[in-house]
């Protein structure tokens, strides 16, 4: 069994992990460290740039990943900024922004970099579709969960208990990583 280490201390983002890719037999192990988040045009280059330091720092194949709300009335904004941005704006500087805005479609871009030790890093990428909420609702989550509702739901993540919530992401990348260290073996 081929075992992953995901550099993230989002138990979330684990679980998801897990769950695809434990079936498909590969462990998933994790350790929580502090990386450099660059400034990039793209969250690829964020999780690339990540991925390559853990790799460096633990000496070993890790996975890392950055994630971007990406906002269609808003020509993609925030994008790769969205963590700056949810520290500077926030669900209700959002909801600001798009307040006389017809087209709510948003989506989240979730890069994964997978970065063996001494060699360059490989990306993969899921996109989860959805909508920004007219307002924030649900008791569940944090931050962009309770303004986002994703495609095929009428409530935002906010509204749907861990479980659920971490289910209802686009986990393509993770079937992709898994064909990627099948075929590298």
């Amino acid at each position: 069994m081929k075992k992953i280490v995901y550099v993230t201390g989002n138990w979330s983002k684990i679980m998801s992990a897990k769950n695809v890719l434990e079936p498909l037999g590969f462990e998933v192990d994790h350790i929580k460290m502090e990386t450099t988040e660059i400034q990039a045009d793209t969250v690829e280059e964020v999780a690339i740039h990540s991925a390559k330091e853990a790799s460096e720092k633990l000496k070993c194949a890790v996975l890392k990943n950055d994630t971007g709300l990406f906002i269609d009335a808003l020509n993609g904004f925030p994008g790769p900024y969205t963590h700056y941005v949810d520290e500077c704006l926030g669900e209700d500087g959002i909801l600001k922004l798009l307040k006389n805005e017809e087209n709510r479609s948003a989506s989240f871009i979730e890069a994964f970099a997978y970065c063996e030790y001494g060699k360059e890093p490989v990306v993969f990428t899921s996109i989860t579709k959805g909508k920004i909420a007219l307002e924030k609702s649900g008791t569940y989550g944090w931050s962009w969960d309770f303004i986002f509702i994703p495609e095929g739901k009428e409530k935002t993540l906010g509204n749907y208990p861990d479980e659920e919530r971490c289910l209802m992401w686009n986990t393509d990348a993770y079937y992709k990583l898994a064909e990627y260290l099948k075929d590298h073996a």
